[in-house]
This record gives structure tokens, sequence and C-alpha cells, in this order.
């Protein structure tokens, strides 16, 4: 029956049931009419419904905005559509951004602001390094309904039963995926997931507070970086002097990280709400992971820490006075190699012993140079910059080998690179060393990131000769 149809019959049937139910002393013969003209009246209603909604649907596929770019001779065509009922084969950049913002602007208020701002921005980006639509795409298909419902389904039960709805949204999410997704990886939704989210605020990862951090959506970033234009002064009719800058391009390329929690069947049947807590303990270990790279990583098969990085350039590191010796000197030595323009926003960062061993100058004979006091809870700041402590960073030995210190410098030198989406399954089970099942099963995660220094001038590194 065609929509007008429908229209015209549930009008009819409406207007017979308010006929009937308006007699007084109604019949048993009646009452059956009424009973039948309500169930089709009913039944009719409810395909109403759905007739009007998909020729809503195809309406607002056909309806578009059309704007003319100045100087472009190219149409665009907009289409409002809901997140839900988005075609992502055929979407474009423009329909998958703002589906997803519109997702992050109903689902993603129990983000902090900057956050919430820091996923906006992603949404937004189109770079080369950044492609905004990625996220977008992956934002709408795991932060929908029906895929965060088949995730906690996925990596909490080895053969999980899916709706149609959940089995499609898994089908979509590994259609977009690359590399070992489509095996059976499953993404984690973008609104808890660490690799789009962590961005700073993470108390145990300090570097993260102050460094360069960048979501890409490629396998390296790549960026510009120069000491600056060199500027002169000319005679009148004169040829300008040379004063271009050298320019490098420094480039940082991704890392797979990996972790992996294994655990009982018993666990996994008895402990309530098991696979939300596994994934938040991944999480915080990927944080835990961060943490202590972005201080000493080697460089070597993993991302550069920021000790190791500079410890790579001479012209950036600065002896101690007496070797073994830690002195106020030392601190205005290093705080005056550092380059002018990098003072104003440089950071301290140091483990706790070494910021014990500041702490003590104020009973020592530096002690004209600082004084402290030990209720409060740590150095606030030094020259004026704060200090930032982390038990990753090298402790202080009083050894009278090369051992690094801390580092000072503008940490917007120290870019953090992490490829957009944290990816996790269900170990079925786990073997033994007799090849048999230990009544083990585990979860296992995966991102990718790199970080590196791509600027050692802007950091001083204070050392033990």
């Amino acid at each position: 029956m065609k929509l007008d149809e429908l229209c015209s019959k549930v009008s009819e049937l409406r207007d017979q049931i308010a006929d009937l139910s308006e007699i007084e002393n109604i019949t048993d013969e009646d009452d059956a009419i009424l009973s039948e003209k309500l169930n089709a009246f009913e039944t009719l209603s409810a395909e109403l419904v759905e007739q009007e909604q998909r020729a809503a649907r195809i309406a607002a596929a056909k309806a578009s905005v059309v704007e003319r770019a100045s100087g472009i001779d190219q149409v665009q065509v907009m289409r409002q559509v809901e997140p839900k009922q988005l075609d992502l084969r055929t979407a474009t950049r423009g329909e998958l951004k703002d589906a997803a913002l519109k997702m992050l602007e109903t689902d993603g208020r129990s983000l902090v602001t900057h956050q919430a701002d820091h996923v906006d921005k992603l949404l937004r980006t189109q770079s080369h390094n950044v492609d905004g639509s990625k996220i977008a795409r992956r934002m709408v298909i795991t932060e929908s309904d029906a895929y965060r419902s088949a995730f906690m389904k996925a990596v909490s039960s080895t053969v999980p039963a899916w709706t149609a709805e959940e089995a499609a949204a898994v089908n979509e999410y590994r259609a977009m995926s690359e590399g070992t997704d489509t095996a059976g990886g499953f993404g984690i939704p973008v609104l808890v997931d660490p690799t789009i989210l962590l961005t700073s605020g993470a108390a145990a990862a300090p570097v993260l507070n102050i460094a360069r951090t960048v979501t890409i959506t490629t396998d390296e970033w790549k960026g510009v970086s120069s000491a600056g234009v060199s500027w002169s002064y000319d005679a009148e009719a004169a040829q300008v002097s040379d004063d271009a800058p050298t320019l490098a391009q420094p480039s940082i390329p991704v890392y797979k990280a990996a972790g992996f929690v294994p655990f009982s069947l018993e666990i996994g049947q008895d402990y309530p709400s098991f696979a939300e807590e596994m994934r938040a303990l991944l999480d915080q270990g990927y944080i835990d992971l961060v943490a202590a790279q972005t201080i000493t990583g080697s460089g070597s098969s993993q991302p550069f820490g920021i000790f190791t990085a500079i410890d790579q350039t001479a012209a950036s590191e600065v002896k101690l006075t007496t070797a073994g010796t830690f002195a106020a000197v030392d601190l205005l030595k290093l705080w005056k190699s550092v380059p002018e323009r990098y003072r104003g926003n440089a950071s301290w960062i140091m483990s706790a012993g070494v910021e014990n061993q500041i702490r003590s100058l104020a009973a020592t004979s530096d002690g004209a140079y600082y004084t402290v006091n030990l209720a409060e809870g740590g150095i606030g700041n030094l020259f004026g910059r704060p200090v930032y402590t982390t038990d990753y960073a090298p402790d202080w030995t009083g050894t009278t080998g090369v051992a690094n210190i801390l580092v000072c410098g503008d940490f917007s030198n120290f870019v953090i690179a992490q490829r957009a989406g944290m990816t996790l399954e269900l170990v079925p089970h786990l073997f033994g060393a007799n090849s048999r099942p230990t009544g083990q099963r585990g979860f296992y995660a995966v991102a990718r990131h790199g970080f590196d220094s791509v600027n050692d001038n802007g950091f001083r590194l204070l050392q033990n000769t």
C-alpha cells in the first residue's frame, strides 16, 4: 500500500473508532467491530510510521545545499544525515565530520574540556599527518550502540552471539581497518581510546603535560623545523643579504606497543564487569609505558626518550663542575646555557632523588642560593620555570662516571606522535610448554606511537663527567 493510501486508510479508521467509542449502549456486535478496527488501526499505524521514516531518509538524501567556493568551479553537495543513518560506504568527508561532531556533542559529555577540544580539532583537521575523516569514520562506527555492545561481547566471550546490527557494525569497522585488525582485532571506542584522548593531564606521565603531542593517521610524523630567520640591516639601494633560514625536515616513525594480560577462565566467569576492568588496566599500562619511554626510550626499535635524545648532541650537554658533586653553581651554569629564546617556555624534568639533592642545597654552603620547606610537596619552580618529577628519570647516585642528571628546555621541541586507534582482542586459549591448554585466556592490545626531540638546541642536559 502506498504512503498516501496508508494515510487515508489510517485516518478513516481513526474516524470509525471515534464514532464507535461514542455509542452509549454498545452491543457485543459493536464491541467486536471496535476491536477489529483497533487492531487494524495499530497494524496500519506502525506500517505508516515505517514508511514515513523511510520517505524522510530518502528526502534527506536527495536534499542538498549547493555551495560554490570562490574561484572554484566545483559544486559541493552537503547532505544532512543523522549519524545512525549515515551510509559509510558513500559518505563524504564533510558528512563524516558532521556526524562525528554531532556524536561528540551528545556522547562526549564525560570528557574533560581539553580532551573534547582535542577530539574536535582532530575531526576538523586535514593535513599530511592527520586525516580527520579517518578518525571521524572510526568514531561513527565505534561509538554506535551496536558496536559498543559488540565490542563488550567480543572481549568477554570466545564465541560472541551478535545481533544483526552488532555484526554489521563489526564488519564496517574491519572494512575500514588496516593491518591485522581485519583478522580479529576490535578497535576501542574513540571516546575512551587513550591513543586519541591521551594528550595531557596524566599525572603519571608528566612529559605529556609539556611536550607537543600530536595525533596522526599515518605511519610517520613529518614536520619542518628551523632556528629562525636571520634578520640584518642593509644599506639603501643595496642588495639584501642572504638571510634564508636553514630548514630541517624532522620525521618521527611510529612503533608498535603491545600489552598482554593473561587470566584464568574462572576469573573471567566470576568477576563482575571483568572485560571493562581489564580494558581499563590495559589503558593504564599504556600510560605507564608512555611515561617511561618519553624519559629514557632508547630509540632502537622503540621511540627516543628526552634524556636519550639530548644525550646524542654534545652541544646540548652541560657537565658538573666537580665530578660526583652536585652544587648550585651547576644549576646556574645550565640555566645560562639554555638559549634565550627557549627560556621563557622552559621546564625542568628530574627524578625525586635529584630534586632532593637540590632541596638539600639549603643545608650546605650553597644555602644562600636556596631555602627549602620540607612540609611542601616539592620544588615548584627553578629560575621561575616549573619543575616536573618522575621516577623514570635517572636517580642521583653521586658517581664520578658518566651519568645523566636532569633536563631543562622548551618541550614544544619534543614531539609525541600517537597513531589514532588502539585495538584490543581476546585470545581464547593459552597453551603451556607441552602445547596443551592452561585454562587461561588473555587480552592483547596494540597501539602505535613515536617520540623524539626535533630541535636539540632547545634543551640542555646536565651530566656527570
